[in-house]
């Protein structure tokens, strides 16, 4: 089932959008804070959009204390979606 056909809001940011929030940045990682003062949508929603993303290998996350946690680009990901036409 894609996102498209799933019951309830769509969301408004696309996967690749939040991607190119990491590509976008000089930092080495981003905090789920820091990715959702740019995106239309609020923290909790970011959050899980970067697990998400985190749980199909798109990035990688750790958490840094508490309920922090930071987040950067998958090499190997990025790599293979660079190689795709």
């Amino acid at each position: 089932m894609t996102d498209e056909s799933k019951p309830g809001r769509k969301p408004r940011v696309t996967d690749e959008e939040i991607l190119q929030l990491f590509r976008d940045t000089d930092d080495p990682v981003l905090s789920t804070g820091e990715i959702a003062a740019e995106l239309p949508i609020g923290r909790s929603a970011t959050y899980k959009r970067l697990s998400k993303l985190r749980d199909q290998g798109k990035l990688r996350g750790k958490k840094i204390g508490g309920r922090n946690t930071v987040y950067w680009l998958d090499d190997a990901a990025t790599d293979k979606s660079e190689q795709s036409p």
